[in-house]
Parts: C-alpha cells; sequence; structure tokens
C-alpha cells in the first residue's frame, strides 16, 4: 500500500500520525505523482491528499482512510472500547475537522492582503474561533483529547492546532488558543507525545518549504514587473 502524502496537507498529516502510533510498517509514504500538474486526477478524480493506493484500487478522503486502517489494523486501536467511547472520540475529531481544519484550509487563500475579502476572513475565522471554544467542553484533562490514551481525536487535534498557530496570523487574526486555557493545555501536553512532535516536525518542514516558494516566484514576478516597465 501506498499513502500519496504532503507535509503541509493537515488531512495527510492526521493519517500519517495514525500510522506513526498504530506502529503500521508497510505503507510506503510517497508525494502524490503529478499533483501540480493535472496528472494526479488521473490516479484520485478529486485531485486531493491523502489517497491511499491499494495497488491501483485507491481510497481519497482522510476520514475514510482512516476507519479503513483502523479496520485493517485493529492493533494499537484509536477509536473506542464501546461505542460511547468511540462517539466521544469522533465528536472530538469532527469538531477539529469541520470547524477548524477545514475553515483554517479555506483561510490560506485569503493570504494576500490586496486580493483579501474581510468577509471571507471574519466568517472562516470566526468559525475556527468558535470550534476552539467548542473543544473546552469535550477534551479531557490528562494530555489526550479523549479516553486518557491517544486516539483519532488526537491525530485529527494535532495538524489543525498547527495550523491556528502557525497560520491563523497571515490572515492577520490573533491565534485564539492562548485565551482558551483547556485547550492551550492540551496543545502544550500533546505537543510531548512522540507521534504528535513527528507529525509537527514535518508540518513545519512543509511550511517552510511552502513560504520559500512563496518568497521566490513573489521575487520572480517582481523581476519580471522590472523588466517590463
Amino acid at each position: 500500500m501506498k499513502l500519496y502524502s504532503g507535509d503541509l496537507s493537515p488531512y495527510s498529516a492526521k493519517v500519517r500520525m495514525q500510522i506513526y502510533a498504530k506502529g503500521i510498517s508497510d505503507i510506503e509514504l510517497e508525494l502524490p505523482p503529478g499533483f501540480l500538474t493535472g496528472q494526479f486526477n488521473q490516479t484520485s478524480p478529486l485531485a486531493r491528499i491523502p489517497v491511499l493506493d491499494l495497488g491501483g484500487d485507491v481510497i481519497p478522503e482522510s476520514e475514510v482512510i482512516s476507519e479503513y486502517l483502523e479496520e485493517i489494523y485493529p492493533q494499537n486501536r484509536l477509536l473506542g472500547a464501546t461505542p460511547r467511547e468511540t462517539a466521544a472520540i469522533r465528536t472530538v475529531s469532527r469538531i477539529a475537522d469541520i470547524y477548524v481544519m477545514n475553515n483554517m484550509f479555506m483561510l490560506g487563500g485569503q493570504g494576500r492582503k490586496s486580493t483579501r475579502d474581510q468577509a471571507v476572513v471574519d466568517l472562516l475565522s470566526g468559525q475556527v474561533i468558535r470550534g476552539i471554544k467548542a473543544l473546552a467542553h469535550y477534551l479531557g484533562d490528562d494530555g489526550f483529547a479523549v479516553s486518557g490514551r491517544l486516539t483519532m481525536a488526537d491525530c485529527t487535534l494535532v495538524p489543525a492546532l498547527f495550523l491556528v498557530e502557525n497560520v491563523l496570523s497571515t490572515v492577520e487574526v490573533a491565534d485564539p488558543i492562548p485565551d482558551v486555557p483547556k485547550v492551550a493545555a492540551y496543545w502544550a501536553a500533546i505537543k510531548q507525545n512522540e507521534h504528535a512532535a513527528k507529525v509537527l516536525v514535518e508540518l513545519h518542514r512543509g511550511l517552510v518549504e511552502r513560504r520559500e516558494l512563496i518568497a521566490k516566484m513573489a521575487a520572480k514576478a517582481k523581476a519580471k514587473a522590472a523588466a517590463e516597465a
């Protein structure tokens, strides 16, 4: 099996953290072939990562991939021992996914001030802040999101909170995590977990590479404009 993934993709990071936590060693992690050229559409019509390739049979969407991996790799279970525990785990994971990660992903397109739509920024960042505040009701007090152990809730929360901490400022919105003590305490604690730490290194690496690429593109555009002036 192959997981087509990228360092800065929060949805890919969610699945990678699950793979690390479960100790799965027979899934190769690869960059998607032709991701920026349209070639990847031939592999997956959605053209989004992550994609799990089962040898020509592909599964898109991080949540679907995560559920599939939980079924075929039952060891180190990251869902609950009971239906109610699983529901609690999924609740936190869905808040992180829908209210935080999805809105942060869309906010990424508002980084350039000259083309920014402030109404869009206000709407999306408001949903992010709403999600962060809601998490305080569901999070545990022991360094993990739910159940006193690493679960799929943590796998989704880690990349989601990374985006909030590192990307929200690009649209001139303050990081809401420090203002919600329970979320701030969780965030400080989960960063010490070995699987979360590994994913955070990858996410930071991807962010540095993305910013370097943006800087190079801006410099190239500026040089072109100067040459044509």
